[in-house]
């Protein structure tokens, strides 16, 4: 991707050059700007508090965290009552949680999914499915965490076919359970869809068989909403529309709104354990993040909001599945729901195509004026659409014109 390009100013999804040239943004920034660039509301209020005051130590900032910790809880899945507002990041976010399962259960151990991201510090490096990530820095990374298989149903591990493949990708848990563990398994980090790994959505009812595992092997079950929450699939919490019933929900990026960094982590009562001391950070719940979280809520949770982003949702997998048919040469796959889709492009075997992806990318970028993201930081085959939750029809048939026009030069 070009790194020429100066942008001096943002609307909704468009973006604008010193010289008025405009572009869309398909992929809201880095999947942080839930309501786009510059929502005027949010701008507002932040604009006030600029003025006002942006930071004081979080020993004076404590009731007004938990009102915006309330605002996120009133709409989180059946049993998650409490949280932690101390985050600015997903990366964090992701530790504290695990730090939470650890401190509960008093084991070690973390499982996550192959392809998996949950985010850029050692750790977290150190708990995604993602070797890429690890490769420079192997000496200084954990070995207490085990990678099972993604329920990746397109390519399938176990060359299986669901539904008659009795969720081979679970059963591995019981494996590193009984032969490749220690006994101290503490708990099981998830994307409800996987984000940076391909925009894999699992199948209907791999969450219930997971919570099933986790239950049964008294794992903690952390559902990573950084990329799913906060409405990017038409529901303020995957968790929720997939029946997750996690433990332990994390949460970041478009909770800031506008790209404002803030992050939150939310549980179950019984695991209110940390003490203040054990997980904080200088900019965690500062006033700035917290003043865009809370209007970032109440603009999400209003009437009619998340049902827009579900029916355009399906306006737009309509028209990326139109482009499947029309490309099937190259598209191998569409899935997603809401504003959260990949294509998956391939090569004339099925193989995965990445330096076609990586053209495509670039393209669309250099012909049509078009910004896209591909799966795995540049590693991955698939082409990423999650245009801002305030995109309009209009605004999905425009990022799908300037596709089709671009895949027709391909």
């Amino acid at each position: 991707m070009s790194v020429n390009i100066q942008f001096t100013k943002g609307s909704g999804i468009r973006l604008y050059t010193s010289h008025d040239e405009e572009y869309i943004d398909a992929v809201s920034g880095t999947f942080n700007l839930s309501l786009g660039y510059s929502h005027p509301e949010v701008v507002e209020i932040l604009q006030q508090q600029v003025e006002d005051l942006i930071h004081v130590s979080s020993s004076f900032t404590g009731e007004l965290a938990s009102n915006v910790l309330n605002s996120i809880l009133e709409h989180a899945p059946e049993g998650i009552t409490d949280g932690w507002m101390r985050d600015i990041i997903g990366s964090t976010a992701n530790e504290g949680a695990v730090k939470i399962a650890n401190k509960f259960n008093g084991k070690n151990e973390v499982l996550s999914l192959s392809l998996s991201h949950h985010g850029q510090t050692l750790f977290t490096t150190s708990i995604s499915g993602n070797a890429f990530r690890r490769k420079s820095f192997s000496n200084t990374i954990s070995n207490k965490h085990a990678i099972v298989p993604a329920p990746y149903c397109y390519r399938c591990p176990y060359a299986a076919k669901y539904p008659n493949c009795g969720y081979l990708c679970t059963e591995a848990i019981y494996d590193y359970v009984e032969y490749g563990g220690s006994g101290n398994v503490s708990c099981i980090i998830m994307e409800p869809i996987l984000g940076n790994g391909g925009n894999i959505v699992p199948p209907p009812g791999y969450f219930e068989r997971i919570k099933k595992i986790c239950d049964e092997l008294d794992i903690v079950l952390i559902s990573d909403e950084v990329q799913t929450g906060i409405g990017r699939t038409g529901y303020m919490f995957a968790s929720e529309h997939f029946d997750m019933q996690p433990d332990i929900i994390t949460l970041a990026k478009g909770l800031g709104g506008i790209g404002i960094p803030t992050a939150a982590i939310l549980y179950r009562p019984e695991f209110a354990v940390l003490e203040k001391f054990e997980h904080s950070y200088t900019s965690g719940g500062n006033l700035l993040s917290l003043a865009a979280a809370q209007k970032t809520m109440e603009i999400v949770s209003r009437e009619g909001f998340l049902q827009h982003v579900r029916d355009n949702g399906v306006v737009l997998g309509q028209l990326l599945n139109g482009l499947k048919e029309k490309y099937g040469h190259f598209i191998g796959d569409v899935r997603g729901m809401g504003y959260m889709w990949g294509l998956e492009i391939v090569d004339k075997d099925g193989a995965p195509d990445v330096p076609l992806t990586n053209r495509i990318i670039d393209k669309a970028l250099e012909e049509q004026r078009l910004i896209l993201r591909s799966s795995r930081y540049g590693f991955g085959n698939v082409v990423k659409v999650r245009p801002a939750l305030t995109a309009t029809v209009d605004d999905v048939q425009e990022i799908c014109d300037r596709l089709d026009k671009l895949f027709s030069q391909l």
